[in-house]
This record gives C-alpha cells, structure tokens and sequence, in this order.
C-alpha cells in the first residue's frame, strides 16, 4: 500500500487559490477514479475535484469556507502500489484549520491620500475632591457641592443627591453631563425586570457563516464599492408602445420561439447605442491605468439563484435577434439557478444589466460589476396618467436606474446614454432599422 496525494490543481485563468464548499467523503471511504471528492469554489465557479485514482480516503484536509491555495494537498488516499509520495512527506502535511487567512488586495494604482491617525485621547482626569473645612473644636466637615442652579435643579427633577456625584467641571464643579453619567451607572446597577414567560425563545441568534458564493458576492461587492466612485443616474421612460408591441409578439410567436420579456428589447438598445459611446462597454484596469474598450457587446445579467447573486454573461449581443436573445437569456438563468454555468457563461461581461422584474420598485442604486464601468437596472412598469399636450392619458411608465464609473464617465456623457436608449425603447420601431 501507499500514500496518494491529491493536490488542489489549477484550475486556469489565473487562479491561485480556491475556497472549500462541500466534502462529499470522508476518512476511510473507498472511492473509485473520477468520483467527486469535494466541491471548491474560484472566484469564477464551482468546481468538482475528482479523484484521479482508486483508493480509500486516509485524510481530508480543509473546512468547509477554508481557503486552499494551487498545489495544497486537499485528500490522502491509501491505494495500492507505491503512491506518490513517501511516509515522511504524507506524515509531515498539517490540515489547515477552519478558514485561511485572506490574502491583503493589492493597492489600486490611483494614488490615495492616508489620513494621518488621530492621536488617541487623553484618559479624561478626575478632579481633587473639594478640600474640607475643619470647625473649630469639631472634626472636618465636607464643603458643599458646587453646581449651578440650573444643574441642582436638574439634579433633583432626577432624584438625584449631588453629595454622590462626582464633579468633573472646574473646580470640581458638577455639571449636567455629570448627572447624566451617575443616571446611567445608576440605572445599570439596577436589577433588570424578570422575562415575561416565553420570551426566552426569542432571545439571542446564531452565527451564520458566509462561505461559498455569498463570501464571493460580499468580497466583490465590497471591492466595487470601495474601489469605484459611483455616479447614478435615473430616467423615466414611456413603455406603452414597447409593451403593445412584445405582447403582439408573444400571441404571435412562432412553436419553438421563447416568451418575450422587457430584457431582450433592453439589451437590444443597450447593443445599439453602445457603438456612439465605446468607453461604457470596457473594463478600466486600475493598476495598468487603462482603460480597454470591446467591440464586442457581452453583457452580464445579474440573477437570483438559491444560493445567491450569479452574473451569467450573453455574449455577443449585438449580432442576436429578439427571439435569440430571449433564448440565451432564459438558457443562462436556468443554468445558473441549476448550478450548471460553466467558467464561461460566467466571466467576460463588458456591461451589465441586474433587474428585479415585478419587484423593481421605483428606483435602485446599482453596484458596477468591476472591472466594468457601467450598469443599467430597468424598474417596475406602472400604470399612470401622464399629460401629452392638452389632454391627461393612461400610459405605461418605467424608471431606468444606472451607475456609473466617475473616473471614466461623466455626468453629462451619462445622461446622454441614457436617453439615446430611452429614445430606442420609446419608438421601439428603431431597434429594427438599419
């Protein structure tokens, strides 16, 4: 017998190191080739290691949420023959212990300002008690408080005797944060009231911890938000011929074709305009200081699936139809939601659109998928009177939600995206002409 090491491979795309989600065995299973061993995540997509060879499991190594990096042994099998590896080097692996300490962001290229730190604040001092005055024949008798009127009135509005308050004014002077601080030890000092019964269940929580996908949604929304200014921008836009025209599509679709939506007229406009503003369909490298516009329109569309936010990318928008675009839309989100998207529906986004369909409220304040330095949101289609020359009519109305990178996109340049799609949603005959 001998001792098989199972290393975490790299998984390409330049991927150092990679979080534990799932253990699918444990010590003393036997397992055959190419079954699933764990499941660890990148900051691309979940990946199944399978073992290479046949053995039975001597050792895991890594909790689950443990960050492991390219080359670290994440399984020891016993297998038949020499193995790869003598007793020595299988002895002297040390597991590594709940999560792995995150490595430090390396600093954005922009030069950043450090605030100088603030010392820290003198420790508050306390006053010499007032001296005592000693009468005649008689022992010392302690000198009166001193407070203002205003203050030992207060004092005794609290109930509170001014011989047991400490003074912290000149002079050791009482003060009115001085009542205020011997109300509060004071009322701390109390015994609290007895729980009403039952109510200890609900007393407390628990411990979540955030591993997984939700780990990778926090690490990179907290990157886009400290590392992107952002600038929104909102526009309200006429629906009603737009939304006359899908639901005439959709009774008249051919067998075969998908359910039209808002999104594929969206990103038709979004393919259509992008052309006139080139820098919004790019990715700014910050520690490069470049800016790298795509021809190209591969859009990133956020999607809520059981385990979280996924941003599945329809690649090469601008060369679909409605009907394409309808059908990769709902093949990626199904993917997603299945946990079936591979590292290439995944990655390579140029710009993004997230919506939240019948709950998309009257406005959002969308985060950028960084590096990319744009996002549009679409938002709940109402119902609502709207004056058009000298007569009130029902129309179909929808906010447009976006933001954007400031350090490439200026508020006047934003605005003006964003009405050119207006334009193309409010006479949705112009994202058919040529």
């Amino acid at each position: 017998m001998g001792r098989f090491l199972f290393r975490l491979p790299d998984v390409g795309e330049g991927v150092a190191e990679a979080e534990i989600v799932a253990w699918h065995v444990k010590p003393g299973d036997r397992v055959r080739e190419d079954q699933n061993l764990a499941d660890v995540m990148t900051d691309k997509a979940t990946v199944e290691m399978t073992s290479p060879v046949d053995g039975v499991v001597a050792a895991i190594h890594g909790e689950i949420g443990a960050m492991l990096p390219v080359g670290a042994v994440l399984v020891e099998l016993e297998v038949e023959g020499p193995g790869n590896a003598g007793r020595e080097d299988a002895g002297s692996i040390a597991a590594p212990q709940g999560k792995a300490e995150e490595k430090p962001a390396p600093p954005p290229a922009v030069e950043q300002v450090e605030e100088e730190a603030a010392p820290a604040p003198a420790p508050e001092r306390m006053p010499e008690p007032a001296p005592v005055k000693k009468a005649e024949g008689g022992p010392a008798a302690p000198a009166p408080p001193l407070a203002s009127p205003a203050t030992r009135r207060r004092a005794l509005e609290l109930g509170i005797a001014l011989e047991e308050v400490r003074g912290t004014g000149p002079g050791g002077r009482i003060i009115p944060d001085d009542l205020d601080r011997h109300a509060a030890r004071r009322a701390a000092a109390r015994p609290s009231a007895p729980t009403p019964a039952g109510d200890e269940d609900r007393e407390g929580g628990e411990e979540i911890p955030i591993t997984g996908l939700r780990r990778r949604i926090a690490e990179r929304m907290q990157e886009a938000s400290s590392h992107i200014p952002h600038i929104g921008y909102v526009e309200e836009i006429d629906v009603t011929q737009l939304e006359g025209l899908r639901h005439d599509l959709n009774e008249h679709r051919a067998p075969g074709h998908p359910k039209l939506t808002l999104l594929p007229f969206l990103i038709r406009a979004l393919a259509r305009t992008l052309p006139d503003f080139p820098w919004f369909n790019a990715h700014y490298d910050e520690e490069a200081g470049v800016l790298r516009t795509s021809r190209a329109v591969h859009v990133g569309i956020a999607t809520q699936t059981p385990g979280g936010l996924m941003v599945p990318v329809l690649r090469h928008a601008e060369g679909r139809t409605i009907w394409d675009l309808a059908s990769e839309i709902a093949r990626l989100a199904d993917a997603a939601r299945a946990g079936r998207a591979t590292r290439g529906d995944l990655s390579g986004s140029t710009i993004s659109i997230t919506s939240l369909g019948a709950l998309g409220g009257l406005v959002t304040t969308p985060i950028i998928n960084r590096p990319e330095v744009a996002i549009i949101g679409p938002n709940r289609i109402v119902e609502r009177p709207v004056v058009e020359g000298h007569f009130l009519s029902v129309r179909k109305m929808m906010n447009l939600s976006s933001s954007f990178d400031h350090r490439i996109v200026d508020g006047h340049d934003a605005a003006r995206f964003i009405r050119q799609i207006k334009r193309l949603i409010e006479q949705p005959a112009l994202l058919f002409m040529e």
